[in-house]
């Protein structure tokens, strides 16, 4: 499902999607020029938060009949677009986005879980530039280029860092720095257990945070300070750990990719060498020859 239901596309147009907690992540790209709109969505309020991956030599765009925005984008150029207007436009050269749609419930939800529940809409003029969103949407174009192996954990953090970015640069809400905590010895046993228990299966920041009590927001910050790394980064580490264990007792590469959550023999070879420096197979024959040399 892409973010935008175009009116003519051009053939030589792509778009790959992400989901993560209600957003709605769809990368566009595209050799030639194209006319579309932003649509309205049936469930409601929800913005869109358009970043350009690369330059856009020319863009129209209209809100209503009002002409928004016309010229050159930069990449990192952001637009948000709240649905309930009609946006159009017209792109004159070959592009490269990132769109996330927002509903308006996800927004309201993170800022009352931080404590700012006066939080009500968000504003900015079309085209400004924005690091931080060009950051996030760049650190996504390996999940569209491999979908598979995309872990929920990262995309919700991924999710969560957007929406609080927003929010505050945009939102005219400020989130004022808490002390930092750490999860209690009983939330990171629970923690542990729940990612231990579920290595092959998906698992999201909102039933890890629900386990612990606490907000998502706040778990991911928690978890953090308590084992200097990211829910993600320890669950991808813990099932290197497990396929390295595995592999040494002889089990087929394949079979092991499965039981450690990797979408399959390939994604597994990937995040081994990049991990351990070596392929699966490498570490296999390794183990089979530690015994007659030692």
């Amino acid at each position: 499902m892409t973010l935008d239901s175009p009116i003519s596309a051009s053939p030589t147009r792509t778009s790959s999607s992400l989901a993560a907690a209600g957003v709605e992540i769809t990368r566009e790209i595209g050799e030639n020029s194209a006319f579309d709109t932003l649509e309205s969505t049936p469930h409601g309020e929800a913005f869109v938060a358009n970043v350009q991956l690369s330059p856009l030599e020319r863009k129209t765009l209209w809100r209503g009949n009002e002409l928004a925005l016309d010229g050159v984008q930069p990449a990192g150029d952001l637009l948000i677009a709240d649905l309930r207007d009609r946006w159009r436009r017209l792109r004159l050269s070959s592009f490269d986005n990132v769109c996330f749609r927002i509903p308006f419930s996800a927004l309201q939800s993170f800022a009352e879980d931080a404590g700012r529940p006066e939080f009500r809409t968000l504003s900015c003029r079309p085209g400004i530039a924005d690091e931080v969103m060009l950051g996030l949407a760049s650190a996504l174009v390996p999940s569209f280029e491999h979908p598979r192996e995309t872990h929920p954990l990262f995309l919700e953090q991924i999710n969560l860092a957007m929406l609080a970015h927003l929010i505050q640069a945009y939102g005219g809400v400020y989130f004022s720095p808490r002390k930092k905590g750490v999860l209690t010895p009983r939330q990171q046993k629970r923690a542990i257990e729940l990612m231990v228990a579920h290595i092959s299966e998906p698992l999201s920041i909102a039933e890890l945070a629900a386990a612990c009590e606490l907000s998502r927001s706040y778990f991911v910050k928690a978890f953090k300070e308590s084992f200097a790394r990211t829910p993600h980064r320890w669950l991808t580490e813990y099932r290197i750990a497990r396929a390295k264990e595995l592999l040494r007792r002889g089990m087929p590469i394949a079979k092991v990719a499965f039981a450690c959550g990797f979408a399959d023999q390939s994604h597994l070879t990937r995040a081994f060498a990049a991990h351990v420096g070596v392929s699966p197979g490498q570490c296999q024959r390794d183990a089979r020859l530690s015994p007659k040399s030692g």
